[in-house]
């Protein structure tokens, strides 16, 4: 890819999600008093807005945690061009995010997967047209607590075992798959509000559910959590623990698991991911609301921004794998076609 890959800080962007309100108000009140002092100088070479359009207006986004940190920074290195315009980012899941978009309640919506064809149907019955805008890569981690000695891989197999509604009721790794070692077995991942949740089993479960004639779903006996920080914890706290999240929540404390999807065990990392090698990727989107888009220039120039810098810098800055070149320039292309 040619691109750098920095992982998302443990404090990072994430934790800023529920900071920037007040850290804006903040800045808008430093900004006055240093205004205040200047007193009547014309010199404007330090404001923030020099570089900017002067627009303003609020811009609302939902929806996926997983793309949430990269929405959040575009709003930040945006906002600081436009001190005008304010973002306001939530990240309830990729499910319930359409939910709102589909009512009309918000002007993006992020999603760590495609809209879903009843999705679809419920904003076309409410007349909600809206560009689908690719924005990343991400892969899914599969993780264990960093005490686990005993497990390096698994399989697909071995995860619709434990993690499928055939390991229902099972307490150790081995009961729900005799090729595993005979530890207690504690599930964390995401619910099923969440985009990483439905991603995970249309890549990992469902051909194997649908040879053993059960239903595309997990478990319903594991420690489910929208927030991907719970998820974390969770395995943290057992020494055979068992979870999965996206890739740029996957930290350092806890143990990346190599999976085999078939063509052997491959390390989940930057390179694997954007070249597919790793078997648990997906692309990350944003989701616009046309109509607002025309009638609120905050919400244009948010996305405008979001297709040219946010693409270029903010994606790579949290944690995710940049689209290429030639994916960008498409992106580019349909959004202002």
């Amino acid at each position: 890819m040619g691109e750098s890959f920095v992982q998302l800080p443990e404090e990072g962007f994430v934790t800023r999600v529920i900071r920037r309100k007040l850290q804006l108000v903040a800045s808008i009140a430093i900004i006055s008093l240093a205004a205040a002092a200047c007193g009547g100088s014309s010199d404007t070479s330090t404001d923030a807005s020099a570089s900017g359009s002067g627009v303003s207006g609020d811009v609302f986004i939902s929806g996926s945690s997983t793309v949430e940190p990269i929405s959040v920074r575009v709003a930040e290195l945006f906002e600081s061009i436009e001190p005008d315009v304010f973002v306001d980012v939530e990240g309830p899941g990729t499910g319930d995010g359409f939910q709102k978009f589909c009512a009309g309640e918000t002007d993006i919506s992020n999603a760590s997967r495609q809209i879903k064809d009843a999705e679809a149907e419920d904003c076309a019955a409410a007349g909600i047209e809206y560009t689908e805008i690719k924005v990343g890569i991400d892969g899914i981690a599969v993780l264990t607590n960093a005490n686990n000695s005993a497990v390096d891989c698994v399989t697909f197999e071995n995860l619709f075992n434990l993690i499928g509604p055939n390991g229902e009721g099972t307490t150790t790794w081995a009961a729900a798959d005799s090729s595993l070692p005979d530890a207690p077995l504690d599930i964390f991942g995401p619910g099923a509000e969440s985009g990483t949740y439905d991603s995970f089993i249309e890549i990992v479960l469902e051909d194997l559910a649908e040879e053993a004639g059960v239903d595309a779903t997990t478990r319903t006996d594991y420690n489910p959590s929208a927030e991907d920080n719970i998820i974390i914890q969770g395995i943290q706290s057992s020494d055979t623990s068992l979870g999965w999240v996206g890739f740029a929540f996957a930290g350092t404390e806890s143990k990346l698991l190599e999976v085999d999807g078939g063509d052997g065990c491959v390390a989940a990392n930057a390179d694997t991911i954007a070249s597919n090698e790793y078997p648990i990727a997906r692309d990350l989107f944003i989701y616009v609301n046309n109509a607002n888009a025309e009638e609120n220039a905050a919400l244009r120039a948010y996305v405008d921004f979001y297709v040219t810098e946010g693409l270029d810098t903010a994606v790579a800055e949290v944690g995710y794998v940049p689209l290429t070149d030639a994916a960008k320039d498409e992106v580019r292309a349909g959004w202002n076609g």
